[in-house]
């Protein structure tokens, strides 16, 4: 597995995101987007609390925390464990882990179900480092409004495959961290405005603009 640059350090939130192929689809049916769902808990949450998600037809986004050094610290017998050691490990067990759901995604998933071969995705996932609450915030609208914006949904909450109905409340899914909508935003209410103004002005800061596309 390639090195990253950037690090998956504990306690810092990270935009998670990848696409097809030639930009194709990798959800064809609800059956689809349900296996994933479910290989994210397999596979992630031992490492990572997941904040917000939208998986769509070509693409998805997850906006993730690492967990704190002590939940995630992984046992090394025979080593001296040391902050570095440990940070390095949580780090590559983070990588480890969206490399087994995208495999397993797409052998068993993808490959297997309808008799193709190679790769779903375009390569490595892309994870970047959330620099800031305005950051975070504007990400969670974002994410959020991706069904919306590419007219799959006229709004959030239609549209099954993202965790905007259980910031609602809507449904109690072990897989996301229902509480960030009460850290970041208040409350679901104050939450839910922010994203009507959101989706109604469409309107993405440049700095914004450049974080999701370098």
């Amino acid at each position: 597995m390639p090195r990253r640059n950037h690090p998956f350090l504990p306690d810092h939130y990270y935009h998670f995101y990848n696409r097809g192929n030639n930009r194709q689809a990798i959800f064809f049916e609800r059956i689809n987007y349900l296996y994933f769902l479910q290989g994210m808990k397999r596979y992630l949450l031992p490492y990572l609390d997941v904040l917000a998600y939208c998986l769509m037809p070509t693409h998805y986004h997850l906006l993730v925390r690492v967990k704190p050094a002590d939940q995630t610290a992984a046992d090394l017998p025979g080593q001296a464990v040391t902050l570095e050691t440990n940070l390095q490990t949580i780090s590559e067990s983070v990588s480890h882990a969206m490399q087994l759901l995208s495999i397993s995604y797409n052998t068993k998933a993808i490959n297997k179900r309808y008799e193709r071969v190679g790769s779903l995705f375009q390569g490595q996932f892309q994870g970047k480092w959330v620099p800031d609450e305005r950051y975070l915030r504007t990400l969670c609208l974002y994410i959020h409004a991706n069904p919306v914006k590419d007219a799959l949904a006229a709004n959030p909450a239609d549209w099954e495959f993202s965790s905007h109905r259980d910031w609602m409340r809507m449904r109690d899914d072990a897989l996301v961290d229902r509480g960030g909508v009460e850290r970041h935003f208040g409350n679901p209410q104050d939450y839910l405005s922010l994203l009507q103004v959101w989706i109604e002005t469409r309107c993405v800061s440049e700095p914004l603009r450049q974080y999701l596309v370098d």
